[in-house]
């Protein structure tokens, strides 16, 4: 089969040109820090094609590209208490699938704009959770993460928030991230399977996008720990706002 051959028909050339150049941007982000990768992709490749196409297309490329990330993760993670997270998702995921497969296309764009705005702003507002660990707020947390991954795998943020405000490592910290992710990837992946999400041109335009966004992983991965964190978060924050405002619906008639 051709490179074309690997495009859904609904899909120009030059649209698949461009989210596999918005697959390594956010592959990059994704292998430095453990996620981010969906705030970029998910605003701006839902503008040029299908929001479910999209969200497949990102589930099956990052479960594939960070399942060489999970070894090292797990033998550096808090495994105890990344599996109360994990548990929340398992509630979490299923309910952000199923908005998601009923939703129409325009309204799910604005709510995943919406959703990545708003976890922006908590990014930027330095908010970490810093109180005590309670079982029920992992579960909360994870639960949260879920439902966003479930809608349109953004579920980064809580997760991140959470993690970052413990008085751990940051090794420790960015290994229960990359761990929780893998488990919620799965999770994901059963469940958009049953809801018919995960198609045909999915897997097949996997394959044509998938690798880009690995080389971006891997990029990332290897720049792990050299990039001042400043610097970082800088350009992922950048990165995610630009993503937001060029993904709006209500700028498809001036940009698209």
């Amino acid at each position: 089969m051709s490179l074309i051959g690997l495009i859904p028909t609904d899909v120009s050339i030059n649209t698949a040109i461009a989210i596999c150049a918005i697959a390594f941007v956010s592959g990059t982000a994704r292998g430095l820090s453990g996620f981010g990768s969906a705030l970029i992709f998910m605003p701006l490749a839902s503008s040029m094609a299908a929001p479910r196409l999209v969200a497949a297309l990102l589930l099956i490329i990052d479960f594939v590209a960070a399942l060489p990330l999970a070894p090292n993760a797990w033998k550096h993670a808090d495994r105890k208490a990344t599996a109360v997270m994990v548990f929340g998702a398992l509630i979490g995921v299923p309910i952000g699938t199923y908005f998601l497969s009923r939703l129409d296309p325009v309204t799910t764009r604005w709510i995943i704009s919406g959703f990545v705005c708003a976890l922006l702003m908590m990014l930027l507002s330095g908010w970490r959770y810093r109180g005590k660990d309670f079982p029920a707020i992992s579960v909360g947390i994870g639960a949260l993460s879920g439902f966003c991954s479930g809608l349109a795998q953004t579920g980064g943020p809580p997760i991140v928030g959470y993690w970052l405000g413990r008085p751990i490592a940051s090794m420790i910290a960015r290994a229960n991230i990359l761990l929780f992710f893998a488990a919620s990837d799965f999770f994901s992946a059963v469940s958009y399977s049953l809801t018919g999400l995960i198609t045909a041109d999915a897997i097949r335009f996997s394959l044509l996008v998938g690798p880009v966004y690995a080389i971006g992983v891997g990029i990332g991965a290897a720049l792990f720990g050299r990039a001042t964190e400043t610097l970082f978060r800088s350009i992922c924050y950048a990165l995610i706002a630009m993503a937001v405002i060029i993904g709006l619906p209500a700028l498809d008639g001036v940009l698209r």
